[in-house]
This record gives structure tokens, sequence and C-alpha cells, in this order.
């Protein structure tokens, strides 16, 4: 009697979600930004919520929620009733790197929501001084190795993608440089100009200005393979195996989300990723849009979250 009782509650829970998620949405539904307006995430939010309102037939209205690197946002929207109105434009900073490097994260990035999708991911670029005696990835290497500590490499701070991909490149590389963090790389960027800093692994978007610009040399693309968005530039990882860094944005409701609402949700995101005009912009903007399915975006997290846990560490990186 037990366990018949126990199958019609779980037969009738799932018919409710089913019943819930046909007349999904009915009202505006909010995604929470934690940054602040005009920042990366909020760009691309904003570049995807039209075509996913219509793909939905209700609005979606974006909350800018900063604070704490990403944390606060995140963890309102994982306090959230999982209905399907409120969701979170989330990043790997802050559900893969914050999580690594600050124990008191008030939330479990897995645990504590669900995913939607991975929606894009934009490359760094590698650059040097005009006056690097390196043309490539390859040169630089035997330049670093040439000269152990010698070389420096500047970043946005402690903790950011430029700095753990920086000691990713020498991990895998065999090398050794300084480490020397700015308040930003746009601060960094004219010592690197004036052949004060080495190397730098800026984001795309922020870093190719310069190079279009004749001021820097770019040596590769952190992506797994060319970017289209400069294919003539290397990968980074063809003269050095297994070196990726990427900067990923996607959508994550609160945890427990029904199924059939995530399923609604993935596919009207996916749609929008696929528009040829939202790609062209995002492609303006130096990034990739990607898509797929939850359980993609549930890989992408684990596959990131290894590969960081192991610089963190082996880099001995703490917050400060």
């Amino acid at each position: 009697m037990k366990y018949f009782l126990i199958s019609i509650l779980t037969v009738l829970s799932t018919l409710t979600s089913v019943s819930f998620a046909q007349g999904y949405p009915n009202r505006p539904i909010k995604l929470i930004v934690p940054f602040p307006p005009a920042g990366g995430t909020d760009n691309v939010a904003r570049v995807f919520v039209q075509e996913v309102s219509q793909q939905l037939g209700q609005p979606i209205v974006i909350e800018n929620r900063a604070g704490a690197a990403g944390m606060i946002g995140a963890d309102l929207a994982s306090k959230a009733e999982p209905d399907g109105y409120t969701l979170l434009m989330t990043t790997n900073s802050t559900h893969v790197i914050g999580p690594l490097l600050n124990p008191k994260t008030p939330y479990s990035p897995v645990k504590s929501f669900t995913p939607i999708i991975y929606l894009v991911h934009s490359p760094s670029i590698m650059i040097v001084p005009l006056s690097s005696p390196a043309k490539s990835v390859s040169e630089f290497i035997a330049m670093a190795k040439a000269n152990p500590g010698k070389l420096n490499f500047g970043s946005a701070g402690i903790g950011g993608i430029p700095h753990l991909s920086g000691e990713r490149f020498q991990a895998l590389s065999g090398t050794k440089m300084t480490h020397v963090p700015y308040k930003g790389t746009a601060l960094a960027v004219p010592d690197l100009i004036a052949g004060r800093l080495d190397v730098i692994f800026d984001s795309f978007s922020a870093g190719y200005p310069h190079v279009r610009d004749g001021k820097v040399r770019a040596l590769g693309v952190s992506s797994a393979e060319r970017s289209p968005l400069v294919p003539e530039l290397p990968a980074i990882s063809e003269q050095l195996p297994g070196f990726v860094s990427l900067t990923w944005f996607g959508v994550l409701g609160p945890a427990g989300l029904p199924a059939p609402i995530v399923e609604k949700l993935n596919a009207a995101f996916n749609v929008a990723a696929n528009n040829p005009k939202i790609r062209e912009q995002l492609a303006g903007m130096g990034i990739d849009a990607v898509g797929g399915t939850p359980a993609d975006f549930v890989k992408r997290m684990a596959d990131d979250t290894a590969a960081w846990s192991k610089v963190i560490k082996d880099a001995n990186i703490v917050l400060e």
C-alpha cells in the first residue's frame, strides 16, 4: 500500500508539472544579471531578450543585481521559486572561478541551480608588444624558457581569467613568468604597448581592437580551435596542446525547475542563438553563439571546474 501511494503521488506530481508547463509562461519573466548595466554579461543578456521573448510570448525583464563579483545576484536567483519566472544569466566567474576561490560562496554552483543552456563564449587573445622578438606562440615559449622568471604578464587582477590564463599557459608550457596584476587590463595595455609588459591574455573584445589598430601583435586565441571571428589567427592550442581559456555565459534557473519548463526555455534560447542577426551582433562583440542542451551545460561547467581547480591549486592562488 505504501509503495502504491508513493507511485500515485509521483504520477500526480508529474501531471501537475506538465500541466503547469503547458500554460507557461503567462506573465513576464525576470532575468537576473548579477553585474552592472552595460557590462559584458548585461550586453549579452540584452542581445537575447527580444528574440526569446517573442519565442515565449511574454516579455523578459532584465534586473541588474550587482555586487560581490556577481554572487549577490546569483544567490538571489538561487532562492527564487522554481516556477520559471526568475532566471539567472551566469558566467564562469559566478559559477566556477568565484566559488573555487571563495569558500564563503553562499550557494552551491551545482545543487542550488537548474541548468538551462550554455549560451555563448568568448576566447581570450594572447597579445605581445610590437617590439617582442616572438612572432608565434612557439617562439614566445622558447623565449620564456631561455629567460626563466624574467618575462612578465599583466592581468586584470588576481583570480580573473587573464590571470588564470597566464598560470595555465606557464603550467602547460613549462615556463616561469612574473605576474603583474592591474585593476583591469585596460590599465595594463599601455604598459604592454610600451614594452614594459611581455604578454597579456586579454578578452577578445578588449584586446583585438589594439591588434587591429596595429598597436600590439596577436600570437593566438584561446579557444580550442580557431575562432570564426579571426580565422587567420592560430589557436594557441595548435602550438601548446591542451590550452583553452574561455569566458562563457549561460542561463540557469533555481534548483527544482520542472523539466517541461526547462525544455521550453532551452528551445527558445536555442532559436535565438541560431538567429543569423543575433550571431552577427555577437560576433561584433567578439562572442561566439553556441547553444545546446542542459546536459551540454552541465558537462561544460564540470570540465571547467576541474580545469580551473587544478590551475588554482597548482599555482596556489588565494584572494587577498
